[in-house]
This record gives structure tokens, C-alpha cells and sequence, in this order.
């Protein structure tokens, strides 16, 4: 079999039997691309540990930080436990290879000041008052971008203000819908029932003015714009929403656990980025507060 084959038949397994989501599915093809095409040796089944520590101090040569080569040997090593597994395979060339350690940066958050001023849109055109619906909703729920831009109208239960969502790797969770985000999101509703031509059960919640799903670009795009017109100097994108979301939870309830759920991780190990965030937070406070603390 080729290296097309062999790639191909685990693209399909990691997507039809792990139930990963299009976009991690489409990483994995293109970072196993990326070891075929810069390692000394292009056969898979001949590839070597050597060959592939070779590739990845040469991404890391390219300036590729230590999270995106994690990543990438990840996709490698799944490929290659499948290969063992499907295909009788006798080696892999992953096993012992680690990404170089790199920096450890802490998400970038907003504070509740500036996220009161990007939610307060008074803007009642159809984008305004789409996108309003967007970002409270962002920043209520503690959405992903892919989650949001995925969720149907049935996926709403207003009367008890919750959300039921499709995270990663096809699960789904139940989170709940702030008041000010349930109020944007009906006043959306209203204003897409006048779209025409579209389905009305299995279209997206949020669409272009001609009835289209909106891409993440686009979403991304409107994110930005909207803080500039709202005064918000900050690089805004969905995550960061999603960031200063499980900041402000963690801060006011100390629960790890309830944040944990509400993002959706699977490992706590991943929610506990923001007890750092949270630390920051009461470090500054103590060094504004405390008197021992204040320098001269």
C-alpha cells in the first residue's frame, strides 16, 4: 500500500471511530503531509526514530513553538499506534520523541469592564443585532467557535436557559444561557424568521442576510470589527471570549470542577491553566492592597 492509503484508511478511522471533528481530522492529514514531505526518509513503513526527531528539529529550526510540535507528533504517533495495530506495522518511530520545551504563556483574557463594554451593542440593524446575539452568547456560555457556529435553534431550551452543545470529539454537554444572552438570542430569532429560504429545523442558528452558514472567518472577521466600533483595545477572537468566560466563573466561585464542565474538557489538567490566570489576578490585588506589599 501507498503512504496515501495507509494515511487515508486512519483518516477514516480517526473520523468515523473516534468521532473527531472535521477541522482536528483535517490537522492530523495535513501535519502527517508535513512529516512525509520534510523527513529525510518518505516511506512510512521505512521511516526511522531518527527520521523523525530529524523533522522535528528542523520545524523547530522553522520557528514552530513547542504547543504546534506537540501537537503534530501526536498526529504522527496516533498514525503510527494505528499502523501497529491495522496493518501489523513492527515499529514507531514516535515512541520517546517529545516536542522541545517551550515558554509557558497563560491565556490572554478580558476584564469584566472591557467585556461589559464589547457586549453593550446598541445596534439594530440585522448584523448588529445578529452579532450581539454572537458575543453574549460567546461570553455567557463559554462557547468554542466550531460549537456556536454549529448550533441549531432546537438546541435552545429557553424555558429553562440552557444550551445543549456538540463539543470535541462528538460529545455533547449541557450549559447554561445567561438572561441577557436568552434576550439577544430571541431578538436574533425573530429577525431570522424573515430570511427566506432557509430551513427552518436543520439550518444553522446564525446565517448571512441570504440564509448562508456563517464560516468561522466570518465570524472572526465581525468579532474584530466590533471591537473597534465598541472601544475594546484588544486582539479579539472567539477564544478569548471563552478565556475571560472561565476567568470571571473561576474568580467569583472557585469551583475548578463546574468550569471544567461547563468548557467541556475532558481533563481537569486542562481547566487548571486558569488558576494561574486566577493567581495573577490575586497577586495584583494583594500588591495594590496589602500594606507590606506596596513598593515605594
Amino acid at each position: 500500500m501507498t503512504n496515501e492509503e495507509y494515511t487515508q484508511h486512519y483518516l477514516e478511522y480517526i473520523k468515523y471511530e473516534k468521532r473527531l471533528s472535521p477541522l482536528t481530522v483535517k490537522n492530523y492529514h495535513r501535519d502527517i503531509e508535513l512529516l512525509l514531505e520534510i523527513s529525510p526518509q518518505k516511506i512510512l513503513i521505512k521511516l526511522s526514530i531518527d527520521d523523525v526527531r530529524k523533522s522535528v528539529s528542523s520545524l523547530h529550526a522553522r520557528g514552530l513553538n513547542s504547543k504546534s510540535l506537540s501537537r503534530m507528533i501526536s498526529a504522527w504517533r496516533g498514525l503510527f499506534n494505528f499502523l501497529n495495530q491495522r496493518f501489523n506495522f513492527t515499529h514507531n518511530p514516535t515512541l520517546g520523541i517529545r516536542a522541545p520545551k517551550g515558554k509557558k504563556q497563560l491565556p490572554q483574557t478580558l476584564s469584566v469592564d472591557q467585556t461589559m463594554k464589547l457586549v453593550s451593542i446598541n445596534d439594530y440593524t440585522f448584523l448588529g443585532i445578529r452579532d450581539h446575539a454572537i458575543i453574549e452568547l460567546f461570553y455567557s456560555s463559554g462557547l468554542r467557535l466550531s460549537e456556536l457556529i454549529n448550533l441549531k435553534i432546537q438546541d435552545i431550551n429557553f424555558g429553562e436557559g440552557t444550551i445543549t452543545v456538540l463539543g470535541k470529539g462528538g460529545k455533547s454537554r449541557i450549559v447554561p444561557a445567561g438572561k441577557y444572552a436568552v434576550d439577544a438570542i430571541q431578538k436574533w430569532i425573530g429577525l431570522r424568521n424573515k430570511i427566506k429560504n432557509i430551513s427552518r429545523e436543520n439550518s444553522p442558528l446564525f446565517l448571512s442576510k441570504i440564509g448562508k452558514s456563517l464560516s468561522s472567518r466570518a465570524v472572526q472577521y465581525r468579532l474584530k470589527i466590533w471591537a473597534i466600533k465598541q472601544g475594546v483595545p484588544e486582539n479579539i477572537h472567539p477564544h478569548l471570549l471563552r478565556h475571560s468566560f472561565a476567568t470571571h466563573i473561576l474568580q467569583s466561585s472557585q469551583d475548578l470542577r463546574a468550569v471544567q464542565e461547563l468548557l467541556g474538557h475532558a481533563n481537569i489538567s486542562t481547566t487548571q491553566i486558569y488558576t494561574h490566570l486566577d493567581f495573577q489576578h490575586l497577586s495584583k490585588i494583594y500588591d495594590q492592597s496589602h500594606p507590606r506589599a506596596k513598593k515605594k
